[in-house]
């Protein structure tokens, strides 16, 4: 009965102390519930626990609708009797509408906490159409591939291909070009270097044998052949000696019986191996090489020397045949050239299409301009940055005191103009124009401007010009009055006036005021990306 008493009231102490240790507080909380359409909002998870306790943030957290963009580390910061355990999260929602955060999950040694949810309002962002100009909707944009390595590009391109096909020649026809080297060499040097091969030909069995002695008379019957005249390679053994004794009683081939006697010797026994199977005696393939070289010595002795007419005759051939060599060599080359050449330029347009190789090759000029290195510089007051194809020289302006930089002129492919005015300094005591007076001034101001450029262009012999303006705001954000349209040139060089675009950006500052011109002609077809690349690179400068 003592014993029930005392495990009732351990039971009872013991509880408390257990769930103190799973009471733990786990805290949410966000910057904000009211947020727009593509801002971000940050998520704490906040656990407080012991030293002790094992915590586990969910390796995968479920925040839909919203989207996480970030996911910062565990931070643990300890306290005087706890840690507190921070997980923090970016997240982002593109509808509009009222969304529920969902409760996230927390394992604290092994047992589940789970947070509260949160109401997030998310606000659509109002546009005012009175004072937000509308504008239509721009078409597909091409992707602009980049043309500056093309010329590299060709030609590593066609050294990868001469190379891959030097190999493959190498592989397949070295060999064939080795022997027909061969060949070309004079009857003798060429039958004693084949004799001298077989030297190192040691056979062991029958077919062995066989193929040692088919080379072995091979050599001399092609040698009697084309030194002696004599069809050794068509002639039975008995018929090629007889041939060479009708030859040495007519005097016009010096053999001795000996000679004669061993190279019969050679001829049967190489009969026996290649017809009746026969395997000679060991050292006889050794002696019989020996016994051809000397039958070949001696037929180079015994043979008549030529006469200086029929030095003369085969001097011609050799030199004949020399020619028709090189000829075909050189049709072979050219011919293997042409074949690279297209190849490479065919991989080339299906890289980057048939204009720019054209261009490229060709040396069109503007290309030139827009795939060469392009500087980078500042010019005037109010001080300006600019990229440009070439840089611009400051020349002498026939504004007055306006300071101008200019690259090329109207006859070039491509002509920049930058232009600074100067303000007048205001009176004291002058009065303030209404706004109307400012609309006023700014539309006589744009109507000097344009017929300025007009008596400029026409001026330089332009005519038929087309004005049109509207007003822009560069990529940098600088407001600007964008004159442009076309006009017919003389350039030099030309049988008729040739129609150009041109665009005037004009900036008015405090200090005073930019223009910026550029005219190229209307059917160059880098022209618009030179253009755009000039405009979208001006910058003013704000801190020296």
């Amino acid at each position: 009965m003592n014993k029930k008493i005392l495990l009732l009231w351990a039971c009872l102490f013991s509880t408390p102390l257990l769930f103190a240790q799973l009471d733990f507080d786990l805290r949410v909380a966000v910057d904000t519930t009211k947020m727009r359409i593509g801002e971000k909002i940050e998520y704490t998870l906040q656990l407080k626990a012991d030293s002790t306790a094992q915590v586990t943030f969910s390796e995968q957290p479920f925040f839909a609708p919203f989207e996480i963009l970030e996911e910062s580390p565990i931070d643990t910061l300890r306290a005087q009797s706890h840690y507190l355990f921070t997980k923090k999260y970016a997240l982002i929602q593109f509808d509009s509408g009222a969304y529920w955060l969902p409760p996230q999950k927390v394992m604290v040694n092994g047992f589940s906490k789970i947070s509260d949810s949160l109401l997030i309002q998310v606000a659509t962002v109002p546009v005012d159409t009175l004072k937000q100009k509308l504008f239509d909707i721009k078409p597909v944009a091409e992707v602009v591939q980049n043309f500056d390595n093309l010329k590299r590009s060709l030609i590593f391109g066609t050294l990868a291909v001469l190379l891959v096909v030097g190999l493959i020649y190498a592989f397949f026809f070295a060999k064939k070009r080795m022997e027909e080297r061969q060949k070309k060499l004079p009857p003798f040097e060429r039958a004693i270097e084949e004799l001298k091969a077989l030297e190192t030909i040691t056979p062991t069995v029958q077919e062995e044998f066989k193929q040692y002695y088919s080379r072995l008379t091979d050599v001399v019957r092609r040698y009697l052949e084309e030194e002696a005249k004599i069809s050794a390679l068509e002639s039975t053994t008995d018929e090629l000696l007889l041939k060479l004794e009708a030859l040495k009683q007519t005097g016009k081939l010096e053999l001795g019986r000996e000679t004669i006697k061993n190279l019969k010797s050679v001829l049967q026994t190489a009969d026996l191996v290649k017809f009746a199977r026969s395997i000679p005696e060991l050292g006889t393939t050794s002696q019989d090489r020996v016994l051809v070289e000397e039958v070949v010595i001696e037929t180079k002795e015994a043979l008549p020397e030529p006469t200086p007419e029929e030095i003369k005759e085969r001097e011609e051939y050799r030199q004949l045949l020399a020619k028709k060599r090189r000829k075909k060599q050189l049709q072979w080359s050219l011919a293997s050239l042409g074949i690279l050449t297209l190849l490479s330029i065919s991989i080339a347009i299906l890289r980057y299409g048939y204009y720019p190789v054209q261009d490229t090759l060709l040396g069109y000029p503007s290309i030139k301009l827009k795939n060469g290195t392009w500087v980078n510089s500042q010019y005037g007051t109010p001080p300006v940055k600019i990229s440009t194809p070439e840089v611009l020289r400051r020349v002498k302006s026939e504004k007055g005191g306006a300071l101008r930089f200019s690259s090329g002129n109207y006859d070039a492919p491509f002509y920049i103009d930058l232009v600074f005015t100067q303000k007048p300094p205001k009176q004291e005591g002058e009065k303030a124009p209404s706004k109307e007076e400012q609309e006023a001034q700014q539309k006589q101001k744009i109507q000097e401007l344009v017929n300025e450029i007009i008596n400029d262009f026409q001026s330089r012999g332009a005519v038929n010009i087309l004005i049109k303006e509207e007003e822009i705001t560069t990529l940098s954000g600088l407001p600007a009055l964008k004159i442009f349209g076309t006009l017919d040139y003389p350039k030099k060089g030309k049988d008729k006036r040739v129609r150009c675009n041109y665009i005037a950006h004009v900036f008015d500052f405090e200090q005073g005021g930019i223009h910026l011109t550029l005219l190229y002609e209307k059917e160059d077809r880098y022209g618009g990306e030179i253009e755009k690349r000039v405009i979208d690179s001006f910058e003013l400068i704000k801190e020296l």
